[in-house]
């Protein structure tokens, strides 16, 4: 009996993990649609973060889409707000609202502007951009539900080149001072910002060291591995009394091969014919 339980545990893992990979497949080609329509925005860190937001928005996170203010919802905050692409796509596939509004991304009509406005797209938390801030805010989120007792958890996701920013270490230094558990935070490690390498521009190795050094649980992971990304998220569960840093290295542009790496996709968009290829590559890949 402990053997069949253990095949059909094995066997319904391996089922999330190949939905969620469809899932995340499907928001890909969205990503590159929505980019291509607007003409504008940032593809190359949208590809690497989007493997990560499906695990939150379709596994792990507690939130109703017909309640986006329900108390006790877990929340996201998207500190890298040029991402937002990534998030938009989750929010829309989770219902926050239809499918077809992505393709009026950064249009000045539009609700959905080019980096997150919490005051008027259902499910957002946190008007993010400048960088440096989201984990701030984050950890005032994850402060407030221990003072309160709600127990909600507080997820959020970093950019590299964001992490050069000196508010991000005034948040590492704090959220380990009030012992913020339920504070989970992803550094979507994708090796590229505007202007070059990240190592080139300001190098943030070790960075393992420095994050456990500040008093963090750290965990190092391929961010396009979702059994991984799954794993990690659990563990967290069983680390008391300290914040959880999830380094995940990740592929600036992943899954198209024409932009994988390559730092001129940080912040520029596909002709029409390039999103064609690129949705042909996305749709027959196996990612």
């Amino acid at each position: 009996m402990k053997a069949a339980h253990a095949h059909n545990a094995f066997k319904l893992e391996d089922e999330e993990v190949k939905r969620l990979k469809e899932i995340a497949k499907e928001l890909r080609v969205w990503i590159i649609r929505m980019l291509t329509e607007a003409g504008s925005g940032h593809p190359g860190g949208s590809l690497s973060a989007i493997d990560i937001l499906t695990v939150l928005y379709f596994h792990t996170l507690r939130h109703h889409p017909n309640d986006p203010n329900w108390p006790v919802r877990d929340r996201f905050i998207l500190s890298k707000g040029h991402g937002v692409p990534a998030l938009y796509a989750c929010l829309a596939k989770s219902g926050y609202f239809p499918m077809e509004d992505l393709l009026t991304l950064r249009k000045a009509t539009s609700i959905l502007q080019g980096h997150p406005v919490a005051q008027t797209v259902p499910g957002v938390e946190a008007s993010t951009g400048s960088l440096g801030q989201g984990l701030s805010i984050a950890q005032g989120l994850a402060l407030a539900s221990k003072m309160d007792g709600t127990h909600y958890r507080v997820f959020s996701m970093i950019g590299d080149g964001e992490t050069q920013e000196g508010q991000i270490w005034e948040a590492a230094m704090s959220a380990a001072k009030w012992q913020l558990e339920n504070l989970i935070v992803f550094l979507d490690y994708n090796k590229g910002q505007i202007d070059g390498p990240v190592k080139e521009i300001m190098d943030l190795e070790p960075l393992a060291s420095k994050w456990a050094a500040f008093n963090w649980d750290v965990q190092e992971i391929d961010g396009h591995d979702i059994k991984k990304i799954l794993d990690a998220i659990e563990r967290t569960r069983a680390i008391p009394g300290k914040p959880h840093m999830i380094i995940a290295h990740t592929i600036k542009g992943k899954g198209v091969s024409f932009m994988e790496g390559k730092i001129e996709w940080h912040g520029k968009t596909p002709t029409k014919e390039e999103a064609e290829i690129a949705i042909r590559e996305i749709e027959g890949s196996a990612i």
